[in-house]
């Protein structure tokens, strides 16, 4: 069974390697990141408490916010997905993922007080 397993993961990390453009590499890279960031603040709470629960909670609503930004920047500027949205170049789809950044690190900064 473990080798089964292991065979599945070193296929799926050559084919990534291989077929994934370095774009997206990049934006995967930056949803690890950002699912680091969330989990961390999970556990953090978990173990520490809530203490200020506003601070808390603006930074998970934000680590969730920005992966979610990230994975329909993913989709969006995937070339799979061409089909899929003809309008919306790459440089746009960037400029709407910059923009919807801003608006929720406002509304974030606005929560925490």
């Amino acid at each position: 069974m473990s080798n089964s397993v292991l065979s599945v993961i070193s296929r799926f990390l050559n084919e990534y390697t291989t077929s994934t453009p370095n774009k997206l590499k990049v934006v995967d890279s930056y949803l690890l990141y950002i699912l680091l960031t969330g989990a961390f603040q999970f556990l953090y709470c978990l173990l520490v408490g809530t203490f200020p629960f506003n601070s808390f909670l603006s930074g998970f609503i934000s680590s969730v916010g920005c992966f979610i930004l990230g994975v329909c920047l993913r989709i969006q500027i995937n070339p799979e997905n061409k089909g899929d949205f003809l309008s919306i170049s790459p440089e746009r789809a960037f400029a709407d993922f910059l923009f919807a950044h801003t608006v929720l690190h406002l509304v974030v900064m606005n929560f925490i007080g």
